[in-house]
């Protein structure tokens, strides 16, 4: 079968879950994956892809989200997604020209509203959907922004078909046939052993605008060396050492760590947690990770802080506290993996044996189920 995969741009999480199942859904299939952004550098030198436009947060000189800039810069993409531009032909042609039968989305709107456009069938596969497509499981101060957020995606992405999600954590459906799974692990990270350093892992999705002098301060200050990845600096400087983009040393460097400091991202939190490893989670100013934070300290796994206020106190605290939160680690500990591949399989089956006519209709889920707060 033909498939497009289309994978959010922005930062590497989406790319990192794509990379733990793609290989093997090629042995079946011939896909196509269709994504821009950090994504397209990480996925274009292992597997067929095509770049296309993308939607992302921009930032201010504090190193927060932009919502100025954010709005200016996106105005072009968002009117090309929804009212129909050069980047919505452009994937419309590539569907054409390849014979695509059949989307998976993970988080990529352009691919969404493409496949909606020409009636094929679609599997959203990433971890927003648990604020979209599961019951409300938000605490009270982020309520109102998970519902503005959960509304924002379903309406920008729609209710596919199909719906698998991967997450660190679990939620109820809302919808009939929602499928959650534990994190992605990938090759890497299922080879590697854990072992206990004295080194700390700090990893920023953006680092080049939240890697800030406050930051640098407090991890300077620390009485043990600091691992960072994710900043555009390269090399040591005291007692800490940046550096370059590798899956291969992230993962060892992950694996052999004291704890974590790090963006609250899905894929990362898995594969924390994983290996066993304290998080101090210094999430964006977004919605899903301020929730990934307020989770990982409802687990008892880690802590948050600001990132905009991180302290040495701060750190000093987390770290203070570590071996308890080391000792609730191997009960949310998952491999989401094989279960997703054959879920996804099984999807694929399921949708191909439909009716043409079926198909041609778009036909969703369902309806919600009725949502209590």
């Amino acid at each position: 079968m033909r498939i497009a995969w289309g994978v959010m741009g922005y930062g590497r999480g989406h790319a990192m879950r794509t990379m733990s199942v793609l290989p093997e859904l090629m042995k079946e299939h011939q896909v196509t994956v269709f994504t821009a952004g950090d994504a397209y550098e990480v996925l274009a030198p292992k597997f067929p892809t095509v770049r296309i436009p993308m939607i992302g947060y921009r930032y201010n000189d504090r190193g927060g989200h932009s919502l100025p800039r954010t709005v200016s810069d996106n105005l072009g993409p968002m009117a090309d997604l929804l009212l129909g531009g050069p980047g919505m032909d452009q994937v419309e042609r590539e569907f054409k020209d390849r014979g695509i039968q059949l989307v998976i989305s993970d988080s990529e709107a352009w691919t969404h509203r493409v496949a909606q456009r020409l009636k094929l069938p679609r599997i959203s596969f990433d971890h927003v959907g648990i604020l979209a497509y599961c019951k409300p499981h938000f605490p009270p101060d982020l309520w109102a922004l998970g519902m503005r957020d959960a509304f924002g995606y379903r309406a920008l992405m729609g209710v596919p078909e199909r719906i698998l999600i991967s997450s660190f954590y679990q939620a109820e459906p809302a919808y009939p046939g929602v499928r959650i799974v534990g994190p992605m692990l990938r090759d890497e990270v299922l080879r590697a052993r854990a072992t206990t350093g004295e080194h700390l892992l700090c990893y920023f999705n953006k680092g080049e605008h939240q890697y800030r002098p406050h930051i640098d301060r407090a991890l300077r200050l620390l009485d043990l060396p600091v691992v960072i990845y994710g900043t555009p600096y390269r090399g040591k400087v005291e007692n800490l050492d940046f550096r370059a983009p590798s899956n291969e040393w992230f993962v060892h460097d992950l694996a052999s760590c004291r704890a974590v400091i790090s963006t609250a991202g899905n894929q990362t939190i898995g594969e924390a947690i994983h290996f066993g490893k304290p998080i101090l989670a210094l999430p964006e100013d977004a919605f899903e990770q301020r929730l990934n934070a307020h989770l990982i300290e409802r687990m008892g796994v880690g802590m948050r802080a600001e990132l905009n206020r991180l302290t040495p106190s701060d750190v000093d605290r987390f770290l203070g506290h570590d071996d308890s939160y080391r000792a609730h680690m191997s009960e949310h500990a998952r491999d989401g993996r094989a279960e997703a591949v054959e879920t996804l399989h099984r999807f694929i089956g399921e949708l191909m044996q439909q009716k043409p006519a079926r198909r041609r209709t778009g036909k969703r889920l369902g309806q919600p189920q009725t949502v209590r707060a």
